[in-house]
């Protein structure tokens, strides 16, 4: 999992589907807590340079305090986004970026290192540079450390013990320095995890796998993503099959929950299995109901987001009363909880009071917000939603204008700035619209350029007429064809 290129994921990112939110917020997560330790002078990198600009630097007075403070926002919005890409939740990596003030610093010098130049002459940096500097680096890092990153980042620059080198990453070794000792790595973690694994994979005398594990495959779970399971949860190696996994099975299968489905809920979560149905998921699933999540809906509830039944009634309700807070009627937060139930797992103060007041800044609607794409809620306002509103800014659309697209379509900055909004507008420019067609019609975003826009648009180029943007792509097969017959035969009868 940490092997996976950042850079193909972070484009990608904000263009996530609800199933992908699914898994990655509510996923449990958990790295090998080895340490490591190395010399302090090698990362004594806090944004510290030398004074004078002929030696080929500049001191952080030239740099406004607010603008490091944005830039330390700016950094740790990459940072989260990178290790939320590498498995960790939200929770875990909101706890790691606290822990990590120094390596922050650390990101930000090396952002001023990069782009001396700029500020030398005063011109500060737009988010897609930050990012463009600072993910190349966090990749050499991932591709270095691996599972101990985590450990790294949290003991910038002093861990205290050390399992391997990492001099080559900041400065050459000096001539003659021998070789740092690599001590024995803490396998306390992995031993619990190959036991785990070892118990879900050994034959009996019988020469028949553990019959948990043979309940599991005949429920159509190959044995492959059960032992990824217990890796990731190795508490479910040492799970009853007649005390905890059959029963939830039985009672999901009874909600209606498609037998198929079985294998993607439980590897999600697997500790599901480790919830006692009378004392806790049944009262869980009652107090859901109580706050309107539809009880006819579960079978397609869990399956979104089987982590939902997992959490404390506590954090269901705190979730429940922002809701409220914001304005949303009682209807309105049941159809929020069960059409988007991983706004759950998002923290109320850290990411939905923050998301709601910086959409209020812009003049939108929080609570139709809300209502219509609460999935918004669980993006990084530095990482995602500044980028995509400075993508409006910088193309001539007022505050106002975007406040109506967002209020319009919701979605829109769930999508990636390279991979959809970017070769989309540029699309739009040889379109001959005018610019005040896409705050009619922000939904020509939510279209597949290749797929969708270029052939509908090719035919009615062809056909020598002109639609609404609305109209090119919103009309069904038939529609379209009908809508743009009678402007052909209008067209012809204004002729005569």
């Amino acid at each position: 999992m940490l092997k996976h290129s950042f850079a193909g994921q972070m484009q990608s990112l904000t263009a996530i589907r609800s199933s992908d939110l699914s898994s990655l917020s509510g996923a449990a997560f958990s790295l090998p807590r080895t340490q490591l330790s190395f010399p302090k002078k090698v990362f004594l990198c806090r944004a510290k340079f030398a004074e004078s600009v002929n030696e080929g630097s500049f001191s952080l007075r030239v740099v406004p305090p607010s603008l490091l403070a944005a830039e330390r926002e700016e950094a740790k919005a990459v940072l989260t986004l990178f290790l939320k890409k590498q498995g960790l939740s939200n929770a875990v990596a909101a706890r790691t970026i606290n822990k990590s003030e120094p390596f922050i610093d650390h990101l930000v010098s090396r952002l001023h290192s990069v782009h001396k130049s700029r500020y030398l002459v005063g011109r500060e940096l737009t988010t897609l540079e930050i990012r463009d500097a600072l993910i190349p680096y966090l990749e050499t890092l991932l591709e270095e450390f691996g599972d101990i990153l985590v450990d790294l980042v949290e003991n910038f620059p002093n861990p205290p013990i050390k399992e391997r080198s990492i001099e080559k990453l900041s400065s050459p070794p000096e001539e003659g320095r021998p070789e740092l000792p690599v001590s024995t790595p803490n396998t306390a973690v992995n031993s619990k995890r190959i036991k785990a694994v070892d118990r879900v994979t050994k034959v009996g005398p019988a020469g028949k796998l553990p019959p948990h594990v043979v309940y599991l495959t005949e429920l159509g779970m190959e044995l492959e993503l059960i032992k990824e399971m217990t890796r990731k949860f190795p508490s479910f190696a040492y799970y009853s099959l007649e005390g905890k996994i059959k029963p939830v099975v039985e009672f999901l299968l009874d909600l209606g929950v498609p037998k198929s489905d079985i294998p993607t809920i439980l590897s999600k979560r697997p500790q599901l299995c480790g919830i006692s149905l009378s004392d806790n998921l049944i009262p869980t699933m009652t107090f859901l109901e109580n706050l309107g999540v539809d009880k006819k809906q579960w079978a397609k509830v869990i399956h979104r987001f089987p982590a939902l039944l997992t959490y404390s009634w506590q954090k269901l309700k705190g979730t429940a009363d922002f809701l409220y807070e914001m304005g949303l009627s009682a209807e309105s937060v049941g159809k929020i909880l069960t059409r988007w139930p991983t706004i759950i797992s998002y923290s109320v103060e850290d990411n939905l009071r923050p998301t709601a007041e910086y959409f209020r800044s812009l003049g939108v609607d929080v609570a139709l917000l809300l209502h219509r794409s609460p999935q918004t809620f669980g993006l990084s306002i530095e990482g995602n939603l500044k980028p995509v509103t400075e993508f409006f800014f910088e193309r001539g659309y007022s505050m106002g204008d975007v406040a109506t697209m967002i209020s319009r379509y919701g979605a829109l900055y769930t999508f990636s700035l390279s991979d959809n909004l970017i070769p989309k507008w540029e699309f739009f420019l040889t379109m001959g619209y005018p610019k005040s067609e896409l705050i009619k019609f922000p939904q020509y975003f939510g279209y597949s350029l290749e797929e969708r826009i270029k052939p509908r648009y090719a035919i009615v180029e062809e056909s020598g007429v002109r639609l609404l943007l609305n109209q090119v792509l919103s009309l069904s097969d038939s529609e379209f064809d009908k809508a743009l017959k009678r402007k052909i035969k209008k067209n012809q009868g204004s002729r005569r």
